[in-house]
């Protein structure tokens, strides 16, 4: 996958493999938790692109959180 765009927080992001990304803090996380984003509004590269009515069924993001506080 190269790109998808998720949703957290009320807002959407783009995302990219190997991305650092600033979104809201997370309630009850500590650093290094992995997190999953299950509302993935579309994905895809730079031949296809897969869309979401509203989300992908079965899409999710992972990640890893690095910092969790205000700014």
């Amino acid at each position: 996958m190269s790109f998808a765009i998720i949703q957290t927080g009320g807002k959407q992001y783009r995302v990219k493999a190997s991305e650092i990304l600033k979104i809201e803090q997370l309630e009850n996380l500590k650093p290094e938790s992995k997190i999953e984003f299950n509302e993935v509004l579309a994905y895809g590269n730079e031949k296809d692109v897969e869309i979401g009515y509203p989300f992908v069924k079965g899409a999710k993001v992972e990640a890893e959180l690095l910092k969790n506080g205000k700014n």
